[in-house]
């Protein structure tokens, strides 16, 4: 059986230019919708999350401006059905990424405040991109990108093409104003090859070599669905 690990965020906030703390967490849509594919893929999927602590959904994932009605609906009776796992994650440093297929991470602004830092998960990115098994990344997931290091200080996923949330896409968030830093700004200073789509919002994924990310919340179902094609 496939086996994934979702590595989901553990903040319930991002703390802005100002000292405030936007409330966060991961969102809705991108956790939620790959997890029902890969579900339905019958794979089995173990949540982690740094310290174990359990993952909070920013409730902006949940509200009218955040998709269509009817996919809202839908992620929230999904995550209703998986509250229990949600509820109990895995630490993060009590897993081996080498016991999966695949490791993915779901977005939200929560990555902007801890995983972009965590040293445990840059050290699992590390040894999961020198393995050369799949790794994907959604939305701000790539924020985890960011903490990487490789053993002689430099950043593993130079060169890489990868997108993740486009600044234009970031500053139709009010607070965006007050962002410490932008999430398209930062890949592209470390050397990443940042791509993203021709019209903002709408579904866009890159694939260079075993490493996956997309765009957007919007990505998220096609970005799971074209991992079950190719890890399968």
């Amino acid at each position: 059986m496939t086996k994934v690990l979702f590595v989901v965020t553990a903040a319930d906030h991002w703390t802005l230019n100002d000292g405030t703390k936007h409330p966060s967490g991961f969102w809705g849509e991108e956790l939620a919708m790959p997890h029902k594919v890969f579900t339905e893929a019958g794979w089995e999927i173990v949540i982690a999350t740094p310290g174990g602590r359990r993952p909070t959904l920013d409730r902006l994932s949940m509200g009218r401006l955040a998709g269509l009605p009817g996919t809202i609906r839908e992620v929230a009776r999904y995550l209703e059905v998986i509250q229990g796992e949600l509820d109990a994650p895995r630490s993060l440093d009590e897993v081996e990424q080498a016991d999966f297929d695949l490791i993915f991470y779901p977005g939200g602004h929560g990555p902007m405040e801890d995983l972009a830092y965590d040293e445990v998960s840059g050290a699992l990115l590390t040894d999961r991109l020198a393995s050369g098994r799949p790794l994907a990344l959604l939305c701000h997931g790539p924020a985890a990108l960011l903490a990487a290091r490789q053993a002689d200080g430099s950043w593993p996923f130079a060169g890489y093409r990868v997108t993740a949330l486009s600044n234009f896409e970031e500053r139709l968030n009010s607070f965006a104003r007050k962002a410490p830093w932008l999430l398209e700004d930062r890949l592209r200073e470390h050397g990443a090859d940042y791509a993203k789509g021709a019209i903002p919002l709408v579904p866009h994924i890159e694939v260079d070599r075993s490493l996956y990310t997309g765009q957007n919340p919007a990505s998220a179902e096609r970005l799971a669905r074209r991992l079950v094609t190719d890890v399968s």
